[in-house]
């Protein structure tokens, strides 16, 4: 048996391969309609069939994968704004001479809490912000030392401290932080799988963040989740519906998703009969 697996968020899904009918790139074109699921994002027409769209990343994450980039998005910016307020003052004492500097390590060691307590399920991203650490470390010893010899009435030194700060550790931290900015708006290119009953028609469209690789599996590989949502895992009703198993990858677990359990009215799970395009799901 043939699958499809697609990221969202720090999972990783998989769909039978004859449950597809296409993929295309999310162009955030969809028609909005009133309702309370708040997966459920719009409507996009599939062969002149308009056919819902739902957010995998909230059913599966409890967020989408889009709202989590703002937020560290927001998060890397107001980071990036800190350091350089923090050296645009110290570099302003540095100009005073006959004062003396005092160092204000609270901000500093808040500064790099950030980094250090920085979460996020984008990998490429998460090595970008750990190699923080090493130029901040410079970043923290250069100014000390700038310091030191600015108080000791050392100017000329404590230029040149300066000088080498702005074209190594500062820049370095500037740099880094442009590229995780950029990992997060670059990396990010959702796609919409659309999904079917019959091969033919459309069912629903799901929104994932990016397609994995293709896997072929036997039955008997995937593992049932009977045994896991006994030992007390709080799963959603409409989570738990359209979970099928788990099948081993080389790391971790993927997800098997059937699409045509999803936001099946309950009355008719037992029944073959099938409902209306969009019957249960407004």
């Amino acid at each position: 048996m043939e699958f499809i697996n697609f990221q969202v968020g720090c999972k990783t899904i998989s769909l039978k391969i004859l449950d597809i009918l296409l993929t295309e790139r999310f162009d955030n074109n969809l028609t909005t309609l009133p309702n309370n699921n708040k997966s459920f994002i719009g409507v996009k027409d599939y062969m002149e069939t308009p056919t819902p769209v739902f957010d995998l990343g909230i059913i599966l994450n409890g967020n989408s994968t889009e709202q989590c980039n703002k937020t560290a998005l927001g998060e890397l910016r107001a980071w990036q704004t800190k350091l350089n307020d923090w050296f645009s003052h110290f570099e302003k004492s540095l100009s005073t001479q006959d004062t003396p500097i005092t160092c204000d390590l609270t901000q500093l060691h808040n500064i790099a809490l950030f980094y250090k307590e920085f979460k996020t399920d984008n990998i490429d991203l998460k090595v970008i912000v750990e190699k923080l650490d090493e130029p901040f470390q410079s970043f923290v010893k250069a100014t000390n030392n700038a310091i030191a010899a600015h108080n000791g009435q050392n100017y000329k030194q404590a230029n040149k401290y300066l000088a080498n700060i702005k074209r190594s550790s500062f820049m370095q931290l500037q740099r880094l932080c442009d590229a995780a900015k950029e990992q997060i708006t670059l990396d990010y290119k959702p796609i919409i799988v659309f999904t079917t009953k019959d091969g033919l028609n459309p069912h629903v469209g799901l929104l994932v963040d990016k397609v994995e690789d293709n896997i072929d599996y036997k039955k008997e590989d995937i593992k049932p989740l009977d045994k896991l949502t006994e030992v007390g895992f709080d799963i959603d009703p409409q989570t738990k519906g359209m979970m099928r198993g788990l099948i081993k990858l080389a790391e971790k677990h993927s997800v098997l998703i059937d699409p045509s359990a999803i936001f099946r009215p309950e009355h008719l799970t037992q029944q073959q009969e099938e409902e209306t395009q969009g019957y249960g799901l407004f």
